[in-house]
């Protein structure tokens, strides 16, 4: 038997639960903390949280509210609130869009191709490159691309604060890096296609969606 979606007042009273019995062991003066306990306690916190989180936005959604001022609320852009809550139906089956990360290393791996290309070893970079991106991505096309960027920061100076962004768009699986250059902060764009194939390779502003 299927459950049937839970209410907000009922996650947000599973939440408090599972909050106060994390605050409890936590704070229980007699007895060590079973760290690994509150481990596991904290994750099914943060996965409520999370429910809660998307049933609050999906009802804002429901009375008229528009992305604009869920992102305008959120500190975002309302594409990134879209992205985040969105549920994108695809115009080619008419179904919602799996929004599911099937590539669990898609973050290291990024990170690997991030650092070959603005390091210059192209050789290695292009082995995870698609036909397409291998045609197009040129020595030329990179040097023209870093010598723009260096003209807005400055001299790269190593990743940034924070950790990859990872989320699924359409058939790509999306990364963006943090990059800290002299003069101000970029992200690298990686994305990835069905095969696991790098399928596209920007650096953009931070705020870019």
């Amino acid at each position: 038997m299927v459950d049937s979606p839970r209410t907000l007042a009922a996650l947000s009273g599973l939440l408090a639960e599972q909050a106060s019995l994390l605050g409890q062991a936590a704070s229980d003066p007699l007895t060590s903390p079973a760290h690994l306990d509150m481990v596991r306690r904290a994750q099914r916190v943060d996965d409520l949280a999370e429910q809660v989180f998307r049933l609050c936005v999906q009802q804002c959604r429901d009375a008229g509210h528009t992305w604009q001022e869920i992102g305008d609320l959120l500190g975002v852009t309302r594409q990134a609130a879209f992205q985040r809550f969105g549920k994108p139906i695809d115009p080619r089956t008419g179904e919602p869009m799996d929004k599911t990360v099937h590539m669990t290393d898609a973050a290291e791996r990024a990170i690997t191709i991030v650092t070959a290309v603005l390091e210059g070893r192209m050789d290695e970079a292009r082995q995870s490159f698609n036909a397409q991106v291998l045609e197009a991505f040129t020595d030329e096309v990179r040097g023209d691309a870093l010598a723009t960027v260096a003209g807005l920061v400055g001299a790269f100076e190593g990743f940034g604060e924070g950790e990859p962004f990872v989320r699924r768009i359409g058939d790509h699986t999306v990364v963006d890096i943090p990059l800290r250059y002299e003069a101000g902060d970029m992200k690298a764009r990686v994305a990835f296609d069905t095969d696991g194939k790098v399928a596209g390779f920007f650096v953009l502003a931070p705020e870019t969606p």
